[in-house]
């Protein structure tokens, strides 16, 4: 099995402890499999995207002790990579434009499945008649394109999760502003990039079906994948900068260093003992998949003190 891995974290913000939990899973998936593991900046929401982050986010990686085989490649100069498989799907007859608002959609699906219903896009504009939809594009109305899934029901593969099922719903492609869709630009980046097992969030679990059919759809050999547990906050939420010292420059400010930061991870991943802080390195002969923790990792309160 190929066993190439990657971490891809958006420069949106400083990493947090969560983000760095499953950076140093990555590794440990690749690493102990004797295979490559890359680093992708993944920067195509321009609105959001701060320049200074990237640097501390590839600091922050190095400073847990963790490396990477390649220089990071980043999505920002990768759009070519992006229109040439878009062109396949269009030429396929697997594209469409949508008209539909994120509030119409919203409102479509509650109206069909409840308030609570997940954001699924319910097809209104894979009806319209390709004139309609054609005048509409070239008088120059705001517009997505999504994949025409047709309702393909897909089975993907994951390591610690096993075969999940779900319908696939027409994704976007291209977003109404023109950016290319983090679903087709992650799929053809890690084919691209030759990886062949993704580990990622569990919160990312139930969209993995979706890029499955794109793998198929363009023609790559899919990857297998693996989603961890999150970390939550002390309130049971998903880990965020309102739980107090969440970064290792916060924690830097109360006296731990990344080495006590990257042992305290491993830690809660039955990795390491209260008192031990060994490198990634030295985790290697310890890690095995099937021993993982299957539950989210609470923050405890104790990391908003000065040790931990």
């Amino acid at each position: 099995m190929n066993a190439d891995g990657r971490f891809a974290p958006s420069p949106t913000g400083e990493l947090h402890l969560g983000n760095l939990r499953t950076a140093l899973l990555a590794w440990l998936f690749a690493r102990s499999q004797g295979a490559r593991f890359l680093v992708r900046v993944e920067d195509l929401d321009e609105g959001r995207v701060r320049e200074r982050y990237v640097t501390q986010q590839l600091e922050d990686l190095r400073a847990i002790g963790l490396d990477w085989d390649e220089p990071p490649v980043r999505q920002s100069e990768r759009k070519q990579l992006y229109a040439e498989a878009l062109e396949r799907l269009e030429r396929d007859g697997l594209t469409y434009p949508c008209f539909c608002s994120r509030r119409e959609i919203r409102e479509a699906a509650s109206a069909q499945h409840g308030e609570d219903a997940e954001l699924v896009y319910p097809g209104t504009c894979a009806r319209l008649a390709p004139s309609e939809a054609r005048r509409r594009v070239e008088a120059g109305e705001q517009h997505a394109l999504r994949l025409r899934a047709e309702g393909a029901v897909v089975t993907a593969s994951d390591r610690l999760h096993g075969e999940v099922t779900r319908t696939v719903d027409d994704i976007v492609l291209v977003r109404r502003d023109g950016a290319f869709a983090y679903n087709l630009a992650v799929v053809v980046d890690d084919a691209a990039q030759g990886i062949g097992e993704i580990v990622r969030g569990d919160d990312l679990l139930s969209s993995t079906p979706r890029q499955a059919l794109l793998y198929d759809l363009l023609g790559y050999e899919r990857p297998t994948w693996a989603h961890v547990p999150l970390v939550l906050g002390p309130d049971g939420q998903r880990l965020a900068k309102r739980h107090g010292a969440v970064t290792l420059r916060d924690l830097a400010a109360k006296g731990l260093s990344p080495a006590q930061v990257a042992a305290r991870l491993a830690r809660s991943l039955g990795l390491a003992e209260p008192g031990e802080e060994p490198t990634p390195v030295e985790l290697l002969a310890r890690f095995d998949p099937a021993s993982l923790p299957r539950e989210a990792w609470v923050l405890p309160d104790e990391w908003r003190a000065t040790r931990c």
